[in-house]
């Protein structure tokens, strides 16, 4: 198929607002019920040849072990059990009021329980997911494209992540605010403020240069590749991007470098535009943290000193 195909922010709306609530409520009970990692990395979604997986949980503090998928091929929810066991159903023409129901009514039948905070988080409303029947729209062919960008960006991030041998996070999917990403450490602690919200206290407490792609928001509403450093050294926003179209924005108090996703695709080499844009990021930080990126390398993924 096309690599990076259009995916229209405004096409989409209503499906992606939908599936992100069907991806929260599955998620926090990933949260809920897996180990916890350093940054929050055991919370975030993987990405399989048909969907979404939540990877195995469970099977600790009384919990069988358990796992859940997003099969985006079928539009079927599956959760499977270790001793075999599985329930699933279909995602076409849910709520999420009815996903909601069903999802917590298969883990009953399969003997798992697991509690969770049944409400949106940061998504602009706090409707509680059992109550939700507004959002109820989701396009199995809006959903099929989603997960094939998803895809193929993952492939282009993993192949960035390669160059670099220091810390770094997995190519994931956070479900709280619907991006793939992967981060590389400098190695420094950061020390965030202790009037930081506890999620955010984890999530940067290094010193980190992140890179990603979202699908797009209400503020910007279109898809774009994107990278910032944390906490933000002075000066970054002056550093230079490339390819020339890339630019710095402000966001939160802070600034991301920016690409957007129709410029990079429809680019003269996809790839490599989006991978030269990403290294050019990764450098200004790099450079304003004083990080050691030479020393940090590994060219397509190699450090074997002998290797020819």
């Amino acid at each position: 198929m096309e690599l990076f195909p259009a995916m229209p922010y405004e096409d989409w709306i209503k499906t992606k607002e939908t599936f992100h609530r069907f991806a929260q409520i599955v998620g926090k009970v990933r949260l809920a019920a897996s180990v916890r990692r350093n940054h929050w990395w055991n919370v975030p979604y993987h990405l399989t040849g048909r969907g979404l997986t939540t990877r195995p949980m469970g099977g600790l503090d009384g919990l069988p072990l358990f796992c859940i998928d997003f099969d985006l091929v079928r539009h079927r929810l599956v959760i499977d059990r270790l001793d075999g066991r599985s329930v699933s159903f279909g995602l076409v023409g849910q709520s999420v009021a009815s996903f909601y129901a069903d999802l917590f009514t298969a883990l009953a039948d399969l003997d798992i329980s697991v509690d969770i905070h049944a409400t949106p988080f940061d998504l602009g409303d706090s409707t509680p997911f059992a109550e939700d029947r507004a959002h109820a729209h989701y396009d199995p062919a809006l959903i099929t494209r989603y997960w094939q960008v998803l895809s193929q960006v993952a492939q282009v991030l993993e192949r960035f992540a390669a160059d670099f041998c220091g810390k770094t996070s997995p190519v994931h999917h956070f479900w709280h605010t619907f991006d793939l990403a992967v981060t590389r450490f400098t190695g420094r602690v950061a020390g965030p403020s202790p009037q930081a919200d506890p999620v955010t206290r984890e999530a940067y407490s290094w010193e980190v240069i992140s890179a990603g792609f979202w699908f797009g928001d209400e503020e910007r509403p279109w898809p774009a590749f994107y990278s910032y450093t944390a906490p933000e050294p002075e000066g970054l926003d002056k550093e230079p991007l490339w390819p020339d179209w890339a630019a710095w924005i402000p966001s939160r108090g802070s600034h991301l470098a920016v690409l957007r996703y129709d410029d990079a695709r429809t680019s003269d080499d996809p790839v490599m535009t989006v991978l030269g844009f990403l290294e050019s990021a990764y450098r200004a930080g790099a450079r304003r943290t004083s990080c050691d990126a030479e020393g940090l390398a590994s060219p397509r993924g190699v450090t074997d000193p002998f290797h020819a």
